[in-house]
């Protein structure tokens, strides 16, 4: 068959569409990250659109051309600079589930969420809700399948968090550790949606996807600790009153762009535990789904995985070290901007002309900091820094070679910063 896939490069997304490829079917993939799609495997044709504006019936309508089928693998966490919760998961699936009545579609998944209920703790879980109600309440021939934490070779958002809690030496610090939570293997997500798309899962299927077995949050993160291949550490159980503090933070970064998973919804989400129902899956199947030992036995760890999780976290440091150091020097060169201007002076440059240079690297240097910040604009931020950095080490040979020779080493104390900042192009990319 023909399958529409939103969402097709994201976790859930790829992995299904993979499966699908391998099951004969041909794979349509909807995305709106032009970069990611470029990236998309050859074997699955692209297309570009963003969910949050295909809220109307006749949006969906030439998408929908010659499609047998329709998985959503699509969602957004949490509003933001780049998401619109509500939009994305409730009034987009609204819109396509009439147009998908209108147009011959034969069957719709839905990869929901566990907790997905009108009166959940976040809108995230809510406009899940809303969605799996329009859809069992359509006309269509509909499953909805709904994935606890699900685990995968790849790690974004909370997953990659919890690798990097996991790698964390000497004590894991952790927030609701003990609340609990049931994994499901990205494999067996795959195997269920390709099962709702044959028809192995009957429409009218309504089930969680998670396994038999419920952990506490610490006890998860010590057996992935054990995966990576580190000796086992304690755990540092942090009050719960940190989470708000936290949530904030993130959720400020969000309003910048940054999917940070500290986010209030992910920290209501674990507050409330990822726990779902086993027993649908078994009784429709007759087979249980992948434990969380069994899951992580099936992806072996290797130097690439203990690389990432080491580094997620030194990822915002670098950022925001970065944005803090060219924020703090242009602002520096502005308030001692007599003393700055001194240094060209003293080289040969007239007193306007080198006010006028200072003035100018100084608010540059503002700009590019402020530009790491926001997510959008961070990779041109940091090629921006490159850039005035090389600009900054020329300019010091021509006009002040003498400053080379300080003792302190302002110029060489450059290169650093240049390495961490190719560090951080280099660590930029999500998924």
């Amino acid at each position: 068959m023909r399958v529409l896939v939103l969402g097709a490069y994201g976790l859930i997304g790829s992995a299904v569409a993979d499966r699908l490829v391998r099951d004969g079917h041909e794979v349509v993939g909807l995305g709106r990250d032009p970069s990611a799609l470029a990236r998309g495997r050859a074997d699955v044709r692209w297309v570009r659109a963003d969910l949050s504006k295909l809220t109307a019936e006749k949006d969906w309508t030439p998408l929908l051309e010659g499609v047998d089928c329709v998985v959503n693998a699509a969602g957004a966490l949490q509003d933001g600079a780049r998401d619109r919760v509500a939009a994305v998961q409730r009034d987009a699936m609204v819109a396509l589930y009439r147009a998908c009545e209108g147009s011959g579609v034969r069957r719709v998944v839905q990869v929901s969420a566990v907790g997905a209920e009108p009166t959940a703790a976040t809108d995230f879980l809510r406009t899940k809700a809303e969605a799996d109600a329009s859809l069992m309440a359509s006309a269509l021939e509909w499953v909805v399948l709904r994935p606890g934490l699900v685990l995968a070779p790849q790690a974004y958002g909370g997953t990659a968090l919890l690798r990097a809690l996991a790698s964390m030496p000497g004590a894991m610090p952790m927030v609701f550790g003990s609340r609990p939570v049931q994994t499901v293997s990205i494999d067996d997500v795959a195997m269920a949606v390709a099962g709702a798309v044959s028809g192995a899962v009957p429409g009218g299927t309504l089930v969680d996807l998670v396994e038999d077995e419920r952990h506490r949050l610490s006890d998860a993160v010590r057996r992935l600790r054990a995966w990576l291949g580190y000796p086992p550490a304690p755990v540092l159980a942090l009050p719960d009153a940190v989470a708000g503090p936290a949530a904030l933070i993130a959720d400020l970064l969000g309003r910048l762009g940054w999917r940070s998973p500290l986010r209030s919804n992910a920290m209501a989400s674990i507050r409330a535990g990822v726990t779902g129902d086993p027993s649908g899956w078994r009784d429709l199947t007759g087979r249980r789904l992948s434990s969380l030992d069994e899951t992580l036995a099936a992806m072996p760890a290797t130097v690439q995985e203990r690389w990432f999780a080491r580094l997620w976290l030194l990822r915002p440091l670098a950022l925001a070290t970065l944005a803090g150091f060219w924020i703090a020097s242009g602002v520096v060169g502005l308030v001692r901007l007599d003393a700055a201007a001194g240094v060209l002076t003293g080289a040969g440059m007239s007193e306007t002309a080198a006010r006028s240079v200072v003035v100018a690297g100084s608010l540059a240097d503002v700009v590019l900091g402020g530009a790491v910040m926001v997510r959008r604009w961070c990779r041109a931020g940091l090629l921006g820094m490159l850039g005035l950095s090389a600009g900054y080490l020329a300019a010091a040979a021509v006009l002040a070679p003498a400053v080379w020779a300080d003792p302190l080493g302002p110029m060489i104390k450059v290169f650093p910063g240049m390495v961490l900042t190719l560090f951080a192009l280099a660590v930029l990319e999500d998924r």
